[in-house]
């Protein structure tokens, strides 16, 4: 089947979503309904398709039961041949309970994703928390993206300090990581002494772990009361093969 067969699919299913009610009709478009149609029509993996244009709709600001009644409308197009004259009359209640738990996994893992982002937030640091690290890194491993991305986790050695020293070298930890690692990556407090940082795997990756560990050092030299801490650890961490194994990982760094 060729892209006009994706093309004719994805006509008829927008028309169907607008006749149901689609508020923003201009916001229907999106790369992950085109990977839809082609996985329903025999190219792909229809569920991992429909799951991914579950996250995309609410990282759009859908509503479950608006992305609920758009896979409706695909439904009732799907059951209607090519050229008939019935109307498409989007149902959810019809909709094959797969294809709703695909999508509606997807929508609900971006909107558990913001809630975590919102709530585990160390309040010391500013940093994500654990808790959202494993959520993002669910992400990945779904996405199928894990032998891209790396670890980077930084440790402090806060054991001959007294009183709020070693918050504060955390606190700073976190200051630097961010001025560092400032494109975007998933930046974590693991714990009290421990920091994590998820990040691309690319070629520059190992020069800004070196130079994280230079300024971090550097600027706890400076105060007389961190001077005990010394030059953090930094290490590199290339993702396992699974997300137990990458839990199992981070709970070997936990001090």
């Amino acid at each position: 089947m060729g892209a006009v067969d994706v093309h004719a699919l994805r006509a008829r299913w927008r028309s169907a979503t607008t006749a149901a009610g689609w508020a923003f009709a201009d916001d229907w478009a999106l790369p992950e309904v085109d990977t839809v149609c082609a996985a329903v029509l025999g190219r792909g993996d229809a569920g991992a398709a429909l799951t991914a244009l579950g996250g995309a709709r609410a990282r759009c600001g859908c509503g479950l039961g608006e992305t609920l009644l758009d896979l409706a409308a695909l439904h009732a197009v799907l059951r209607e041949p090519v050229g008939s004259a019935a109307p498409v009359l989007a149902d959810v209640d019809a909709t094959p309970a797969p294809m709703l738990r695909a999508i509606a996994l997807g929508w609900a893992d971006v909107v558990a994703g913001r809630a975590s982002a919102v709530e585990s937030v160390d309040p010391l640091t500013g940093l994500p928390t654990a808790g959202y690290l494993r959520t993002r890194l669910g992400e990945v491993y779904r996405a199928e993206e894990a032998a891209d991305r790396a670890l980077v986790i930084v440790r402090l050695d806060v054991a001959r300090t007294t009183g709020w020293s070693g918050v504060v070298a955390l606190t700073l930890l976190a200051d630097v990581l961010r001025s560092v690692f400032d494109r975007g990556e998933t930046i974590a407090a693991l714990s009290r002494t421990t920091a994590v940082v998820l990040a691309d795997r690319d070629d520059a990756l190992e020069r800004r772990a070196g130079a994280l560990g230079r300024l971090v050092g550097q600027r706890l030299a400076v105060d007389p009361h961190l001077r005990l801490v010394g030059r953090p650890v930094v290490r590199l961490e290339r993702l396992p093969g699974t997300y137990d194994e990458a839990r199992e990982l981070l709970a070997a760094h936990v001090r």
